[in-house]
């Protein structure tokens, strides 16, 4: 679907549905030329997400539909977000192709432009968003246009709204892949195509090239895979003077069959999902190739299989991180943080930040911890958790703290080798411990975050812009906001 803006000081333009909102209590204002019939809006009191969708009697559009937006006080992104992709989706299923989302000069003052600007072009472009790749016939969606009409203060908060969308689209793409569509090499050259001259530089490691730099762990997870891993290494350089270096780190695991100690076979299907923070990653340098942030940003992406081949790793093995640390794999199903300690030692030999963000489906303790609405963050700092968290309120990709003690770091120490992949014993605390294996491996003089995305990268409740079966581009709009903020 496209997207586009007129100003409303412009005539009013043909359109088979023009939606009009109104708060709670409020009646709606109908447009100059515009008329229903008269018992059309009985009964309609503006609650959030109501619908009333009507025949007009005359003016340019052949159906009005008015959509509710709930208390004056409730109204925040999220609330707009969603009426906005309320808007697309009854369109869609009204087979209109054209639709005007009219937004008057009471509810900008209310919101704000750039935030209802930046609100409702996120929520109707992912509300919009389908995946048919997989479907031998795939369905076309009626609604190929939208129109935002409202004044011109407004342009510049919708055009962020569609870099965002279609950050997220992007990463959400890859999610929805399955994982002989989007092996490692795959995932690679999705990067490529994300480089941009003199903005954005994209460096590809195979396998020779990671035993050179002697990645013994994210090697031994790709040991039982004939598909061979990659190293994604994306560098953005702001058009000014950059105010420091970041890097994001993303699990990139295209499949995780647990190896040796294989997963259960219900819902194996959905271990495509396990690389949803390195397209969260890449996401965010989608939108890079147009859209500036003060910072020069490194991505890295550790993409691999983790399967039970013959050379898999085994129970038991000891394998040894690029910066010579031990580790003794006591259960091969936790694997990522195998993959992202490798990558951190990459990040701090290679890239030297102020500071790191990673991004995994690292546990399903997690999901126990918070369910499906809200991830994970270990944060070194309390100023860079305030940061992530605020950035998540704003777009609705929220974070919730856990902690990370001693006892969890205690944990993590071996018997055989330096450390051990798990903390075993009556610890619990399973999201605890795994961010508490990636502490050594992340220098004390950088800021550095973990999220754990495991619940919120998929199979979220219906936020109508967001949620169900598939990929929701989780962390993508949450880290171009917070590199924005930060």
């Amino acid at each position: 679907m496209k997207l586009s803006h007129k100003e409303t000081t412009t005539k009013l333009h043909d359109t088979d549905v023009l939606a009009l909102y109104a708060l709670e209590g409020d009646k709606p204002a109908l447009p100059a030329g515009v008329e229903l019939t008269k018992h059309s809006l009985d009964g309609f009191k503006g609650e959030f997400r109501e619908v009333r969708l009507c025949d007009a009697v005359s003016g340019p559009a052949k159906r009005v539909l008015v959509v509710g937006l709930g208390k004056k006080d409730a109204l925040d992104a999220e609330r707009l977000r969603r009426v906005a992709a309320v808007t697309v989706q009854r369109a869609e299923s009204a087979l209109a192709t054209t639709c005007s989302l009219l937004v008057d000069a009471a509810l900008v003052m209310l919101c704000g432009a750039d935030k209802l600007g930046q609100a409702f072009a996120e929520g109707a472009l992912l509300g919009a968003y389908t995946w048919q790749k997989g479907k031998s016939k795939p369905k076309e969606p009626k609604l190929a246009s939208a129109t935002i009409v409202a004044s011109k203060e407004i342009a510049a908060g919708i055009a962020k709204g569609i870099v965002y969308a279609e950050a997220n689209a992007f990463a959400r793409d890859l999610q929805n892949e399955p994982a002989n569509r989007l092996t490692p090499r795959e995932m690679a050259a999705a990067a490529k195509t994300l480089a941009k001259p003199g903005r954005i530089t994209c460096t590809i490691i195979d396998e020779k090239g990671m035993a050179k730099l002697r990645m013994g762990l994210l090697l031994g997870v790709a040991a039982g895979s004939e598909e061979p891993p990659r190293l994604i290494h994306m560098v953005y350089k702001p058009k000014g003077k950059s105010k420091g270096r970041i890097a994001l780190v993303g699990k990139g695991l295209t499949f995780d069959s647990g190896g040796i100690s294989i997963k259960p076979a219900a819902k194996m299907d959905e271990m495509r999902f396990d690389m949803s923070g390195g397209a969260a990653v890449l996401g965010v340098f989608h939108a890079l190739k147009t859209h500036d942030v003060p910072y020069e940003v490194h991505g890295l992406v550790g993409a691999t299989e983790n399967m039970p081949g013959n050379n898999a790793t085994k129970p038991g093995d000891i394998h040894v991180a690029m910066d010579g640390t031990t580790v003794e794999v006591l259960n091969t199903d936790a694997e990522g943080r195998l993959v992202l300690a490798d990558v951190l030692c990459y990040v701090k030999s290679k890239v030297k930040p102020e500071a790191i963000v990673d991004l995994a489906t690292l546990t399903g303790a997690v999901v126990t911890a918070l369910g499906h609405e809200m991830a994970a963050v270990f944060a070194s700092t309390d100023k860079l958790e305030r940061e992530l968290r605020a950035a998540g309120d704003e777009t609705g990709e929220r974070l919730w703290p856990l902690p990370l003690l001693d006892v969890h770091k205690d944990a993590m120490k071996g018997t055989f080798a330096d450390l051990k992949n798990i903390s075993g014993g009556d610890l619990g605390a399973g999201s605890s411990a795994g961010a508490a294996f990636l502490v050594p491996f992340v220098p004390t003089t950088i800021e550095w975050a973990h999220l754990d995305i495991a619940g919120t990268a998929w199979g979220g409740s219906a936020r109508d812009w967001v949620g169900g079966p598939m990929g929701s581009g989780y962390g993508t709009r949450l880290l171009l906001r917070w590199l924005e903020t930060r």
